[in-house]
């Protein structure tokens, strides 16, 4: 992903030699895509907010282009809940670029959902200008620049209507009294994130609670009970990991709520999302497939769609079980001075959101590229990290879901769990959105 401004930079000096259906390709569309992460880095997203921008961002940009193509990219209205698609003159259409339409669209629907939207302008402000060259060139993004405005104002409508704005006004979140119920942890002992998000309107599931999980082990302090052997494991894990289970924890941290605590002062460390991780995944793959620009938004639609209701299943959950974190329980009846390798996050601890999040990505993505495609997931290395090779998503998502517990902050029941809830969940999109998806394969 490091490379992808080099990359994109090389397509723009090339642009005025180009033809207009040529200037913008599939690396183009992954480079607005990642400039939208680096505004949610910025911005310290949440995990669950993220999902639901990356949805709307590439669903915008998906409508866009089936206005276009309706035979290869049919509208997701109908199917994705209360959508009624987006209205465009199509008579329009024909005086416009329909590549640079795409991926404006992820720009401009950035600008308007994300709080720090505006830093999105240098972007737009820089395509502009390689529009301007001849009048012909400036007519041609104005015209593509107008269709862009309406559509995403008519996404961002419909994004309004999803509850979530009302998110802030309801009740605080108080912790349930109870040894077996969740805590604030340290370092920064957060208030619990977005307890409500299960309110949300999802995007293809029927609700929240579609897929219930089975309830986690039941708390107790005898040391010979299934839960103290659960808690024994991750305690055990935490003293005698290896260096690779290690790299592994913290290749799949993603956590943008890291904070780092030197004597008396406290600072962010900046993170990737887990969603965030899982579309940069997706670029990776649309890159070395050589899928047309069309065909990437399409697949960035599809996994953004499938992570953002896989976040809502699984907060509906964390606070229906409310369970107590690892970290929590083993001060209490263990060691007061353990501590996991990686922070822990602040919410409840089942269900595994790593687990949920991974498995049903992993499952449109199988269902799109196939179980052996085998791919280097850089994703990680500007923040330090080296790239790790997977022979297929499924085994992607398994080690992102076993990193929960390398890393400290999750019992293997949530992980086994989450993995469950995740392919339902995945499974159900596949299911769903089956149209689309053979469509996009008759189109490579």
């Amino acid at each position: 992903m490091k490379h992808l401004s080099l990359l994109f930079l090389s397509f723009l000096l090339s642009w005025g030699s180009l033809k207009s259906q040529e200037r913008l390709v599939s690396r183009d569309f992954v480079f607005a895509m990642k400039k939208a992460t680096d505004i949610m880095l910025n911005d310290v997203t949440s995990p669950v907010a993220a999902s639901r921008y990356y949805a709307y961002i590439s669903l915008a940009s998906y409508e866009v282009i089936s206005r276009y193509d309706s035979v290869h990219y049919p509208s997701m209205s109908g199917i994705v809940n209360k959508f009624t698609g987006i209205q465009l003159d199509r008579s329009r259409l024909q005086q416009t670029d329909q590549g640079l339409a795409a991926v404006l669209t992820v720009f401009k629907a950035a600008e308007k959902l994300l709080p720090s939207g505006y830093m999105m302008r240098k972007e737009i402000d820089s395509l502009q200008l390689l529009w301007s060259k001849t009048s012909t060139a400036k007519q041609l993004y104005e015209n593509t620049n107008n269709i862009v405005v309406a559509a995403v104002a008519q996404m961002v409508s419909y994004a309004r209507a999803d509850g979530f704005t009302k998110l802030s006004n309801m009740p605080r979140y108080t912790p349930k009294t109870g040894d077996a119920f969740w805590q604030p942890t340290p370092p920064a002992f957060m208030s619990a994130l977005e307890p409500h998000w299960n309110k949300l309107r999802p995007f293809f599931m029927d609700s929240a609670q579609q897929f219930v999980p089975a309830r986690p082990v039941v708390y107790s302090k005898a040391k010979n009970s299934s839960y103290y052997k659960l808690l024994k494991e991750v305690y055990d894990m935490g003293n005698n990991q290896t260096k690779e289970q290690a790299l592994i924890a913290s290749f799949w941290d993603c956590n943008p709520f890291a904070v780092q605590q030197i004597g008396h002062v406290e600072f962010g460390l900046k993170k990737i999302s887990p969603g965030g991780h899982w579309m940069g995944i997706t670029g990776i793959a649309c890159i070395q497939s050589g899928l047309s620009l069309f065909q990437t938004a399409a697949v960035h639609a599809l996994v953004a769609i499938t992570l953002a209701d896989a976040f809502i299943a699984c907060w509906d959950e964390k606070y229906r079980s409310n369970r107590i974190r690892p970290e929590t329980v083993i001060h209490r009846l263990i060691d007061p001075r353990w501590k996991p390798l990686l922070q822990t996050p602040p919410f409840p601890e089942y269900l595994s959101g790593h687990s949920v999040c991974s498995n049903a990505a992993a499952s449109m993505l199988t269902r799109i590229f196939g179980d052996g495609f085998a791919f280097t997931d850089d994703t990680e290395v500007e923040f330090g990290l080296p790239s790790r090779q997977f022979s297929s998503f499924n085994l992607a998502a398994e080690e992102a879901a076993i990193s929960r517990l390398y890393g400290g902050i999750h019992f293997r029941d949530a992980i086994e769990l989450g993995k469950w809830q995740g392919r339902k969940v995945g499974n159900l999109a596949v299911k769903k959105f089956q149209h689309q998806l053979t469509l996009l394969k008759a189109s490579n």
